[in-house]
């Protein structure tokens, strides 16, 4: 067997001419400071040529129905194994989806029932709330029921005329509007809350008359549909996830959501829940968090018919408490789960696999882990490597990193200045390095000198949504706030709590941006329309010139820049366009400059440069943002899909800084950030604070909770173990703290006690 994976040339985004030898069989980290090229070489070189080749051994017709990937930018590359991906993207999923249905453990319990439950309603399908013989009735398997709040949607005190329906897309002015202020059946310059029970029924579910409505055609007839029914038909008889992010913000503002009161949120229906093992039902154990459910499953081993059941699902269950999500249940929808429990989630289906030579990639496991938590990561790492594959990494994390055989350091700096390999070789020598990570890996964690003292209190009262335990914790004002904890803690629900009682914070949480082709620095950050003005201004040419979404769009490639054919059943191929060269405007727009630049020698700006080129003060300030932020080196008009995790978590949070007297809330904003970025970080959080604004940020790197003013631990576990506030107050206070799981780490970390 060949011994190594190797790599020529390499050009993919930012690498320039990468040549490695990865050793297989290993466990080989990759690190760099975010954007140096890290994700470059593993996902998107590595991990696309490999299911690129993969895909070629399966027949025409099975390839067309695969996604298509194009051959990486590389000279060669050679002895790749079959490669198994487990990134950072949201697992997501509607309501339907939960952590029962995405390991299919929940599939097992349902045949337990199906075969061993008594009264017995039929077939595993019958246990399903996806399905229509098992979901509840009431609420078709969702467990709770949505409806519009006609308090929010209609005023009382005004007529139809003047502005009774409060839902923007059906108020008075817009085209669907109309159907209310133009009915002749109903009297619409009388106050809705005057309307007999006749006419509010017909408002609300009159049907069978013709109203006329104008729109850019003319006048014509419709049918009068009621403004309940048409709301239902357009909002509630569909998935909401469907509907874009901004729609779908204003349709929940006039929803109301209760527990369904049939199946009180069991989701399914009542032949289903009736059925009982040792007189549980199957929504008792899909509630039931793993760690009680596995010991549940176990006394049924004296059982001959339900035992090799219920010990199929204990191995899966076992295998998810193994990567310490042990505090999870069954019925927890995926969508609430955060990236960091969703990625580890991933890897479940992985660990029972008997494959062997494989190729195993992971984005930053350590997402979302405690440091407590971090071993259980690497026994997993381990463990795919002892079965003989290779495991590929790319990890910040200190202790995954000196869990490595082999470490790829990629640098020296970020963006045009990184691309390269900098440092292979084993963890104790890049320790020793004149790297930036090596730089990092030998320093300490130093605790904060002085503290801020806070100028008020935010409070949160009695909270005890999820594991919180009526949980009254006074966040500080003025002050950096770090809440801490094990994984399954609490503390995201504590801090959701607290933006619950506090809407008028800033949250960056670690949702996605929206990312597509098209998609810019300079877009995102919204200031294209202002150089498009400055562009049309000082040329006299019209806005729309300046955009390669509009009028000045090469017409070659539409203004994509690149050409992308796709050639049925082979690979698609992408080729710079020859019209524009790729910088995606019509020639005469190129023409048309300002101070000599045209609109495309803006956009191959660095944020750096564009400082120096323009004075508009408003543009000026959003472009400081990518400053403030440390990503002054990327070009305005480079596709945000080419940026990693860790450049566009940050380029979220520049698009919400400046607000003096905010109050500011970070979901672990060190995520896909290097050791010496979150320096950068931490420099940014003090110059919000300093500014007058209060940060609290949920983290678990040491080096932002010992930077921090005031600490909320939460614990002991995670779980129903967890939920109750350990410690309250200053980094050095928490040193001295004798159960508390992060203070124990803590001073590990910064040397004041060796780790129990």
């Amino acid at each position: 067997m060949r011994e190594f994976i190797t790599l020529t040339g390499a050009r993919e985004n930012n690498l320039k001419d990468v040549t490695l030898r990865i050793p297989k069989g290993r466990l080989t980290v990759f690190t760099g400071l975010s954007g140096s090229g890290k994700s470059s070489v593993v996902f998107d070189t590595i991990a696309v040529e490999s299911q690129r080749q993969l895909n070629e051994t399966y027949t025409w017709f099975v390839r067309n129905r695969l996604p298509k990937y194009e051959r990486p930018h590389a000279d060669a590359m050679e002895d790749l194994s079959p490669a198994i991906v487990v990134d950072q993207r949201p697992v997501g999923g509607h309501s339907r989806s939960t952590v029962g249905t995405m390991t299919d453990v929940y599939s097992v319990i349902r045949v337990l029932f199906s075969r061993c439950g008594t009264p017995s309603a039929g077939e595993a399908t019958a246990y399903s709330f996806n399905d229509p013989s098992g979901m509840c009735p009431g609420c078709d398997g969702l467990g709770r029921t949505v409806r519009p709040d006609w308090d929010r949607i209609l005023d009382p005190a005004r007529s139809l005329a003047g502005g009774a329906i409060l839902f923007p897309p059906f108020a008075v002015g817009t085209w669907q509007g109309q159907t209310y202020t133009n009915t002749p059946d109903l009297d619409v310059h009388k106050p809705v809350g005057e309307f007999t029970d006749a006419e509010r029924e017909f408002l609300l579910r009159g049907r069978g008359t013709r109203v006329h409505v104008g729109n850019t055609g003319g006048s014509r007839a419709i049918d009068y549909e009621g403004l309940a029914d048409r709301f239902e038909r357009l909002y509630l008889n569909r998935d909401l996830s469907a509907l874009s992010a901004r729609t779908r913000e204003t349709v929940e503002r006039f929803l109301t959501e209760d527990t369904c009161p049939r199946c009180a949120g069991a989701r399914l229906n009542e032949a289903a829940l009736a059925t009982r093992i040792r007189g549980r039902s199957i929504a008792d154990c899909t509630r039931m968090q793993v760690t009680d459910l596995i010991a549940v499953l176990k006394e049924l081993d004296d059982d001959p018919l339900a035992a090799p059941i219920a010990r199929a699902a204990v191995t899966a269950l076992e295998r998810i408490e193994a990567i310490g999500l042990g505090y999870l249940s069954l019925d927890r929808e995926t969508s609430t789960l955060s990236g960091g429990e969703g990625q580890r989630l991933k890897t479940v289906r992985h660990l029972g696999s008997s494959l062997t030579g494989m190729t195993y990639i992971f984005d930053e496991p350590s997402v979302g882990l405690h440091p407590r938590d971090v071993h259980r990561l690497g026994d997993l790492l381990l463990r795919l490597r002892d079965k003989g594959n290779t495991v590929l990494v790319v990890e910040h994390d200190r202790d995954v990193i000196a869990l490595a055989d082999h470490v790829v350091d990629m640098g020296p700096g970020a963006g045009a200045d990184g691309g390269r390999v900098v440092f292979e070789g084993p963890p104790r020598a890049l320790a020793a390095s004149d790297t930036a990570t090596g730089r990092c890996l030998r320093r300490r964690t130093a605790l904060k000198r002085q503290v801020r003292r806070a100028s008020g209190g935010l409070w949160v009262k009695g909270a005890r949504r999820h594991n919180l335990r009526e949980v009254t914790v006074r966040f500080p004002a003025g002050v950096l706030t770090a809440v801490t904890g094990v994984a399954g803690s609490g503390k995201s629900t504590l801090v959701a709590e607290f933006t619950a009682a506090h809407p008028e914070a800033v949250v960056v949480d670690q949702s996605s941006i929206g990312i597509s082709a098209r998609s810019t620095p300079a877009t995102y950050l919204g200031i294209m329309d202002t150089v498009r003005r400055i562009f049309a201004r000082a040329t006299g040419g019209e806005p729309g010139l300046f955009s390669f979404n509009s009028a000045g769009a090469c017409p070659a490639c539409e203004g994509r820049g690149v050409l992308y054919t796709d050639l049925a059943f082979m690979d698609p191929v992408t080729t710079t366009c020859h019209a524009c060269a790729g910088r995606r405007f019509r020639d005469e727009v190129l023409r048309l400059t300002v101070d000599g630049r045209s609109i495309a020698d803006v956009l191959e700006m660095t944020a750096e440069q564009a400082l120096g080129f323009f004075t508009d003060g408003a543009l000026r300030r959003r472009l400081r943002a990518l400053r403030d932020v440390g990503l002054t080196y990327l070009a305005l008009g480079q596709p945000l899909s080419t940026l990693s995790g860790g450049e566009r978590q940050r380029l979220k949070l520049a698009t919400r800084l400046h607000r003096t007297g905010a109050v500011y809330v970070l979901d672990e904003p060190t995520t896909g950030l290097h050791l010496a970025d979150v320096d950068g970080l931490l420099a940014l959080l003090d110059r919000l604070v300093d500014g007058g604004n209060t940060v609290v940020v949920v983290e678990h790197h040491l080096d932002v909770v010992a930077h921090a003013d005031w600490v909320i631990d939460l614990g002991p576990d995670g779980g129903r173990d967890g939920g109750r506030v350990v410690f309250e107050g200053t980094p050095r206070q928490l040193l001295a703290h004798p159960d508390s799981a992060t203070a124990r780490h803590l001073r590990h970390a910064t040397g004041g006690a060796e780790r129990r």
